[in-house]
């Protein structure tokens, strides 16, 4: 069962992605509004994993579900984004268990609870 719905606009063919965990947005429909996305990830327990601030916002004044985990590394290759990520997912993902949202910069992470 998944745990994470992925945006449409993050990599749909990421590895670290490829597992029963994950959902992205394409698989079920990527012309949701941002109220649909967030009422599915609510209804399925999900964490939503985006690069737009949107949802960050959003969850400052709501109390989960959902969390939220926001990767805000800016504009950069996919290579670099991709190993970006791969080092320090697991943490990301750990924190969001105990914070309603998950920060991710090029060089540190910040939680919210």
């Amino acid at each position: 069962m998944a745990k994470y719905l992925i945006d449409a606009n993050l990599p749909y063919y990421l590895s670290l992605w490829n597992t029963d965990d994950y959902i992205h947005l394409n698989d079920l429909d990527d012309s949701w509004t941002d109220e649909q996305v967030w009422d599915y990830a609510v209804e399925n327990g999900l964490t939503i994993v985006k690069k737009d601030s949107d949802f960050s916002n959003r969850i400052l004044l709501k109390d989960p579900p959902p969390k939220v985990i926001h990767i805000r590394f800016g504009n950069m290759k996919i290579k670099e984004f991709r190993e970006r990520l791969i080092s320090v997912w697991k943490d990301a993902c750990e924190i969001s268990e105990t914070h309603k949202l998950v920060n991710v910069f090029i060089d540190r992470i910040e939680a919210i609870q």
